[in-house]
């Protein structure tokens, strides 16, 4: 095998690159204190107290609003070739037929994409349906029906 392998390069800073890390989280390991208490080990949620199963279930749409997200950054990385080409007049002055073509490639991909989002929007699936979390029942001497009026006159 040749000493001037350019894979043999991108393999040893691979290689460096894995040790680093390991070594890092190994010392990070090993000079932590570790001191684990009942509020350390409880779910974290924004701040708030959990409520319910930390194992329940996701809505769907999260995934699906994740998916358009996605699909909408890569429309970025397919414009980018196209906003090259404008940017270099000796290719446009070769052939003035060049930048037309392009022009029309764009605004068709764009469009497409539009036709997709319009689709998803009519259909439905960018409507987010909201539900209403039951308040868990408690024990005061209060009676619910003066929370209810308080909480009325603030809605």
């Amino acid at each position: 095998m040749s000493q001037n392998n350019p894979f043999l390069y991108a393999f040893a800073f691979l290689l460096a690159g894995a040790a680093l890390v390991l070594i890092g989280l190994l010392v990070a390991k090993l000079i932590r204190p570790h001191r684990p208490n009942e509020e350390k080990l409880s779910t974290y949620e924004c701040g708030e107290e959990p409520v319910g199963n930390a194992w329940g279930r996701f809505n769907i749409r999260f995934f699906l609003i994740a998916m358009l997200f996605v699909l909408f950054e890569v429309e970025l990385l397919f414009l980018f070739p196209w906003a090259l080409v404008f940017a270099q007049p000796d290719l446009l002055k070769a052939s003035t037929a060049w930048g037309w073509v392009v022009l029309a490639e764009m605004f068709l991909f764009i469009g497409m994409l539009a036709l997709g989002l319009l689709y998803a929007w009519k259909s439905g699936l960018l409507r987010w349906n909201k539900t209403v979390a039951a308040n868990p029942p408690s024990k005061s001497p209060v009676p619910g029906h003066l929370y209810e009026d308080i909480n009325s006159k603030y809605r």
